[in-house]
């Protein structure tokens, strides 16, 4: 998780309502789930107080991990967006110079990533080396499969 999380205010909100929800529904129901398993006798061989302390161990992990997201989250505007060069919340239109197709990024927070929706992470391999650049960049991007050429075409909100 990097220090600055950004995110657009809907999905801070998001992120808040599934806290909420995780500390007034989901806590109370592991619980209650420990103490019915804990009521059917022998600790030592209760496979059912064994699964719900596990899932409860797992429920307080997702919520410490979302407390440390939303503590370091900031807020974008998108209306304060520069389009010059390449940053967090621009669409990237960009040509692979391998196989001369064309294909068009929003560059989001790892909370909003989605590559089936053409949104990337800022902290992939493709989002790191397009940052910063302006059209007309011809970017070299180390990706797992080998090294990728893109020119950039296009910067917009």
């Amino acid at each position: 998780m990097s220090a600055t999380n950004y995110v657009k205010k809907d999905t801070f909100e998001k992120m808040k309502e599934e806290l909420h929800l995780m500390k007034s529904v989901d806590r109370p129901a592991a619980s209650k789930a420990i103490a019915e398993a804990r009521e059917k006798g022998d600790l030592k061989e209760n496979a059912e107080y064994d699964a719900a302390k596990e899932a409860q161990g797992m429920l307080e992990a997702k919520i410490k991990y979302l407390e440390g997201v939303i503590a370091t989250a900031r807020i974008l505007d998108e209306t304060n967006i520069d389009t010059s060069k390449v940053s967090i919340l621009t669409k990237v239109t960009l040509t692979n110079l391998g196989t001369k197709k064309q294909v068009t990024y929003q560059i989001v927070s790892e909370k909003e990533a989605d590559l089936k929706l053409g949104k990337i992470s800022v902290t992939s391999p493709i989002g790191k080396g397009l940052l910063g650049k302006v059209i007309g960049d011809v970017v070299d991007v180390v990706v797992p499969a080998g090294t990728l050429k893109f020119k950039i075409e296009g910067i917009s909100i």
